[in-house]
């Protein structure tokens, strides 16, 4: 997660502004849908649009993040049995 920082600094934007705009450069079939309770997180995930990475910001977000670095359970097991699926 600390190479995510780095990467959000030098592209001038937050850590979840980097997700989305990363998101954004995947294809047109990809569309990612945030949620947010809060005005300001609704104007930052909106912001993340504008945000234009380079390739070299692309790469490295996906050796940072390879596919499969976040996989698991959404909740803890002792939540799970609260979860219906």
């Amino acid at each position: 997660m600390a190479r995510v920082r780095e990467i959000a600094d030098e592209a001038g934007c937050s850590a979840a502004q980097l997700a989305l705009a990363w998101l954004l450069h995947q294809g047109e079939d990809v569309v990612p849908i945030p949620g947010t309770k809060r005005v300001t997180y609704l104007e930052e995930n909106i912001a993340a649009a504008d945000i234009a990475l380079s390739d070299e910001q692309l790469a490295a977000l996906d050796e940072a993040m390879p596919a499969g670095a976040a996989a698991g359970d959404r909740y803890p097991a002792e939540s799970m049995g609260s979860v219906e699926l």
